[in-house]
């Protein structure tokens, strides 16, 4: 199973101006839930746009990815009920993020060849969205999330978890690539206040304050 590989096959036969990368464990629940995407995805200077995914029970699975949790990157209000508002409303507000889940993630055809698609090599399976979108944001295009293109996603449903065997080992790979590649720069999420936690995903804050110059 190769995600990557999957999706840049799938963009070489595509004959559209934009690609709607789109897993296929995923339910629309929100009418207009392309043309929401693409509002965005059309507007010059934007490079990638991700929508709201929920787990089965109504809890938040993906709300854009902030880079620094738990040393690479982790998915924004995870587990919060979806019917909160989050925090500072950011779970009913378009904005800016370091990256957007790859599950449902919107992006101009042009650009995706032009930075060569998903990473088929380093990133079969983990981190390939994160990967793309901070090579989007170190070309200058912006990266935004959407709660109004609000989907279920049932996680792994037709190929597993990657917590044991050789999956777990290739995830930590992967994990370890990401770090390698972005090194300290996955640390300074420029969306994400540097006073909450890099521990959890849950907006709360920090126990260890930053340093003067990192603010």
């Amino acid at each position: 199973f190769n995600f990557s590989a999957i999706n840049n096959l799938g963009a070489d036969a595509a004959k559209g101006e934009h690609l709607l990368l789109l897993n296929n464990d995923i339910e629309i629940t929100t009418p207009g839930f392309v043309r929401e995407l693409l509002s965005y995805s059309q507007q010059p200077g934007v490079g990638a746009v991700g929508a709201k995914l929920l787990y089965p029970d109504g809890t938040i699975q993906h709300a854009g990815v902030i880079v620094g949790i738990n040393g690479t990157a982790g998915h924004s209000h995870k587990g919060l009920d979806a019917k909160n508002g989050g925090d500072l409303n950011r779970l009913v507000t378009t904005q800016n993020y370091s990256a957007v889940t790859g599950a449902a993630l919107m992006v101009k055809a042009e650009l995706y060849h032009e930075l060569g698609g998903l990473n088929e090599t380093d990133f079969a399976v983990a981190f390939n969205d994160v990967d793309f979108c901070m090579r989007i944001r170190d070309m200058g295009w912006q990266v935004l999330f959407t709660p109004y293109a609000e989907c279920y996603h049932y996680e792994s449903k037709s190929r597993g978890s990657d917590k044991k065997g050789e999956k777990k080992e290739r995830f930590e790979g992967e994990r370890n690539r990401l770090k390698g590649r972005f090194g300290d720069s996955l640390l300074r999420d420029p969306f994400y206040n540097p006073n909450l936690t890099l521990d959890m995903e849950d907006f709360s804050e920090s126990r260890v304050l930053p340093k003067y110059d990192e603010v």
